[in-house]
């Protein structure tokens, strides 16, 4: 079914869409030289740089609802113009960052922003439009912008580092503050959404109080380790347990990105209802659980048969991903209250952000213990989570 937006809510959408490629073009840029900018430029400790990411995901993790709430209070678009712009004045405070102390203040300031910004923009985006699918089709798009921006950005990003030149950092940072100078103007822009019917209690209340709703985002939020899968694990494998080139988890990466921007509207509709959701979910898992398998099988492997598989791991991982981001919008959106959509997708991203804090050590210590029998560890985890995801999204169904 083909559904017809509002002028405002076009508009509105076009301009987010516009906002977050730019912003994303920065994202990847920036997170292609931060690791040298912070080691080679600032000469900051690797143990200060982890303890200062730490503590800013932990930041992140718990203002992420109460964020949203706040986008229930007063505007969404109005929050996420202030998220924004607090996060492009600490990008460029990078550039005065001389101690290990200002660095970690900077970076809780940035990094802690992200998952709550993100809450925020998916509260927007469902404040723009009612239905299901143009929702989904919104997010999707959304995503789709974002890896092309990516990819735009950490070409750039490869440019600075082959440079490897104080003022080329400085210019890349300043480049990226501007960009999220771009994202907040374009935001501002954005019609006013229809706001809802005021709850009678706060939203962050209503949000917490609702166990269903949490149980699913708990348990649908383990899937997100694939991401740490690609980013941490397969590395660490490839390099350690195999006798394959380490160019492979790069070739995988790239394969990642150009499908998630090919199929991840697609594989949005696998997931335009709550129970559609929950199902994609588990397929989701099943597919993540077969990446996991056919890794283990490749310990000291070498050769043309042994990077097939891996290969091949990374289509499931592909299509892992690609249901467990379509099912985690659409469960978040459909089991939602309106009165409370930011505080809502506050707990759908504080959940993430849990995961996303431990996935690097979950993948070092399993893999770095167990070998092989580290990725089974995994595949047993993934398989856990979403099992009982079916049964959780009826319960919280019969308690909207």
């Amino acid at each position: 079914m083909v559904v017809t937006l509002t002028r405002p809510a076009a508009t509105g959408l076009r301009r987010l869409l516009w906002g977050r490629t730019i912003s994303a073009l920065g994202d990847g840029l920036w997170f292609t030289v931060w690791a040298l900018y912070f080691t080679r430029v600032l000469h900051l400790p690797t143990a200060i740089v982890g303890v200062g990411l730490a503590v800013a995901g932990a930041f992140g993790m718990a203002i992420a609802v109460p964020l949203g709430a706040l986008a229930d209070r007063f505007s969404p678009r109005g929050v996420l113009v202030a998220v924004t712009l607090i996060r492009a004045v600490a990008m460029a405070c990078y550039l005065l960052v001389h101690d290990p102390w200002t660095f970690i203040a900077v970076t809780v300031a940035f990094t802690s922003l992200a998952n709550g910004g993100t809450a925020v923009r998916t509260a927007l985006v469902t404040a723009l439009v009612t239905d299901t699918e143009a929702r989904m089709s919104a997010l999707g798009r959304q995503r789709v912008a974002q890896h092309a921006g990516y990819a735009i950005g950490a070409g750039l990003g490869a440019l600075v580092l082959s440079a490897d030149r104080v003022p080329v950092y400085v210019l890349a940072i300043a480049g990226n503050a501007i960009t999220f100078l771009c994202l907040a103007v374009l935001t501002a822009s954005v019609p006013a959404p229809r706001t809802p019917v005021r709850a009678p209690r706060p939203s962050v209340r209503i949000a917490l109080a609702d166990r269903p709703y949490i149980s699913v985002m708990a348990t649908t939020s383990v899937l997100s380790l694939c991401w740490a899968m690609l980013s941490t694990g397969l590395p660490i494998w490839i390099s350690h347990d195999t006798r394959l080139p380490l160019s492979l988890s790069g070739a995988v990466v790239v394969i990642s990105s150009v499908g998630i921007a090919a199929l991840q509207l697609p594989a949005n509709r696998l997931a335009r209802t709550t129970a559609a959701a929950a199902r994609t979910a588990v397929r989701a898992a099943v597919a993540l659980v077969a990446a996991c398998l056919l890794l283990a099988g490749t310990t000291s492997g070498s050769g043309p048969f042994a990077a097939a598989l891996v290969i091949t791991a990374g289509l499931l991982h592909l299509a892992g991903e690609l249901g467990y981001v379509a099912a985690g919008w659409g469960l978040s959106v459909t089991l939602m209250r309106e009165q409370a959509r930011g505080a809502y997708q506050g707990v759908s991203e504080a959940a993430t952000a849990t995961v996303q804090m431990i996935g690097p050590a979950i993948f070092t210590a399993a893999l770095g213990t167990f070998g092989a029998g580290g990725w089974l560890l995994v595949a047993a985890l993934f398989a856990a989570a979403a099992a009982p995801v079916p049964a959780l999204t009826r319960w919280a169904e019969r308690t909207r």
